[in-house]
């Protein structure tokens, strides 16, 4: 199924169009992004804005925000499960060490220290968010000692001075009035490659992305993410002081970025790590900006975040292809994406072990994601569908760089699984390119991942996916060994040239093309510890052309059992290679589907 999205002016009007493949999925979605005509909450005293329910559960009332900006409000069984997953989290961080504030490392401690303000540990939080970082006399005297520098610092400033200064009168009156003297240098005019007052235009021999090296007022690095937190704080803060030039030049940023979204995604798509990165500093621009045109770009963006998001989630795994993979994401709360998401939407069967430091944003935030993508992370939709979507280039923003797709997705959603393989012109370096996730009763989801070489998150050249639905062919060039990541809940039964894989309700058949044997082994280093549990099995290519595989996915709903599953394929599944020198394949599945492949 394919998913046109039709797009006016952003701030305004803005929907899905979904095939009628997805009728019931598309009228839910279509009702979740109108604009909910609900009452926002008036203003509480101070005293009741964060408070402990006769449940003991700590909940907090955010920022007002008026009507028009809130999507319909969720059912009290969302709003509650919410809390709950919100008060793992406030208990995980209840007064845990908030770590150094020194330069970028405020990404995380900031994070704790919000957290933990929540939670009830009021001053020692303050104290902390108010303390001079150690590197504030060479980086920062011009914005009064406070770090305006850093990108992964200024998302928690936006929401320091905003949410707990502005709105709790929790901070010092001399901080704030400090702070607000700050953000008035810095954004008096545009802080991104303003000669720094200390170390100049910079010496870009010198390592690192400090002002040293770059001679900027402002973190200058272009990710997504670190443009979001840039983009949204500048402008929130040129709203406070009354920078009016810098407010409307970063206006108009922010506008070409979620038109962007809108039009053609974003470069750095379904990222397992920086995904939510650049949801939260959105999440700052919806709470607390004034300008009513900028709040609805905000909302905006945070939904087009939450819903592609929620594609991808699922019972606590982040799936599919995804941009700057860094191969942690290939289990259950591995992806740093999967935190936040399971804060909004849940569904799993286990705590999260490792709740994420940016959590506080959304525990402090008034946004909701819409009902449609609650509804879509947990796959309430009719099942199987297929989806074809593309994925621009990574810096989009150059010249012809959007003229075209880089990437282009195949997914597939059964009733206990999903698949996503994805194709491009040459090898892409940091993209898991095929992901397999299989609902597990305990884990949530068991991952079956295959790739070429050693990196399980790398695209390679010569590296090409067909798939069809459940059926999918892997080939390259027969110059590299491929490598398999079985769950360590799964039975792997060999049977002549065919590899069985049984899953609690999902099965694999996998038939070799060019593979030698398949050996196990062990993975060592950071791979040990997130993936000692599962099987690590390596086939080295040979012959002389191309290598690769065929898999069909079968599942409990069509085959009944392993056994069934077996069965069909010995009987009704077919492989053929003998066009292989031709650069063809086909392969036929138990249904008599068929899927026929020319390597390009």
């Amino acid at each position: 199924m394919s998913v046109c999205l039709i797009r006016r002016r952003i701030g305004y009007v803005y929907r899905f169009e979904l095939e009628r493949t997805f009728v019931m999925y598309s009228k839910l979605l279509l009702t979740a992004l109108t604009v909910a005509a609900i009452l926002a909450a008036p203003a509480a005293a101070d005293d009741e804005k964060i408070t402990t329910d006769e449940d003991g559960l700590v909940r907090v009332r955010p920022v007002p925000v008026d009507a028009e900006f809130r999507n319909t409000e969720w059912p009290e069984e969302l709003e509650q499960g919410f809390w709950e997953r919100a008060n793992h989290i406030i208990e995980h961080y209840r007064g845990k060490s908030y770590g150094s504030n020194w330069r970028e490392n405020k990404k995380s401690s900031y994070g704790r220290a919000l957290i933990d303000f929540v939670a009830g540990n009021r001053q020692s939080a303050v104290n902390y968010l108010q303390a001079r970082p150690p590197e504030a006399g060479d980086d920062h005297p011009h914005t009064e000692y406070i770090d305006f520098y850093w990108c992964f610092t200024l998302k928690h400033q936006a929401r320091k001075y905003f949410f707990l200064g502005e709105y709790l009168n929790a901070l010092d009156p001399d901080y704030m009035e400090r702070m607000k003297k700050g953000a008035d240098s810095w954004t008096e005019k545009n802080p991104r490659y303003r000669p720094h007052p200390t170390h100049g235009e910079g010496d870009r021999d010198k390592p690192g992305w400090g002002p040293e090296r770059f001679g900027s007022w402002v973190d200058v690095r272009r990710t997504d993410n670190l443009r979001a937190m840039r983009e949204t704080t500048v402008y929130l803060f040129a709203e406070a002081t009354g920078n009016e030039e810098t407010r409307q030049k970063y206006k108009d940023k922010i506008t070409e970025y979620v038109t962007t979204l809108y039009h053609i995604g974003m470069g750095e798509w379904d990222s397992e790590t920086y995904h939510t990165h650049t949801l939260v500093p959105y999440l700052n621009l919806y709470d607390f900006a004034q300008d009513p045109e900028v709040k609805m770009l905000a909302k905006a963006a945070c939904d087009w975040l939450a819903t592609a998001g929620a594609l991808k989630y699922y019972r606590g795994g982040f799936g599919g292809p995804s941009k700057r993979d860094y191969g942690g994401g290939n289990r259950v709360f591995g992806a740093g994406a999967s935190h936040m998401l399971w804060l909004y939407f849940g569904d799993t069967p286990m705590p999260n072990p490792s709740p994420h430091y940016d959590d506080g944003h959304p525990i402090t935030s008034a946004y909701r994601p819409p009902l449609a993508a609650a509804h879509l992370a947990k796959k309430e939709f009719p099942r199987p569908v297929e989806m074809h979507n593309t994925k621009p280039t990574y810096e989009n923003w150059k010249p012809g760089a959007d003229e075209q797709p880089e990437t282009w997705e195949t997914l597939f959603f059964g009733e206990t699984y999903y698949l996503g393989t994805c194709v491009s012109k040459s090898g892409i370096g940091d993209v898991g390119p095929f992901k397999l996730l299989a609902e597990n009763s305990e884990r949530g989801v068991d991952y079956f991942i295959a790739y070429t070489d050693d990196r399980p998150q790398t695209k390679r050249g010569g590296d090409q996916m067909g798939q069809y639905r459940n059926l999918m062919v892997y080939l390259r060039p027969a110059d590299k060994p491929f490598g398999f990541m079985i769950p360590g809940t799964a039975e792997v039964d060999t049977d002549g040239d065919i590899w069985f894989v049984e899953m609690e309700k999902t099965y694999l058949a996998i038939r070799p093309i060019n593979l030698g044997p398949a050996e196990r082994f062990e993975p060592e280093g950071r791979t040990a510890d997130r993936y000692g549990e599962e099987i690590w099995l390596r086939a080295d290519s040979n012959g002389d052309h191309l290598a690769g595989f065929a898999m069909e996915v079968g599942e409990q709903p069509d085959h009944g059992s392993f056994e069934g599953f077996k069965r069909a394929v010995r009987d009704r599944q077919r492989l053929d290679i003998s066009a292989l020198d031709d650069d063809e394949v086909t392969l036929v599945g138990t249904d008599g589907r068929e899927l026929k492949m020319g390597y390009n």
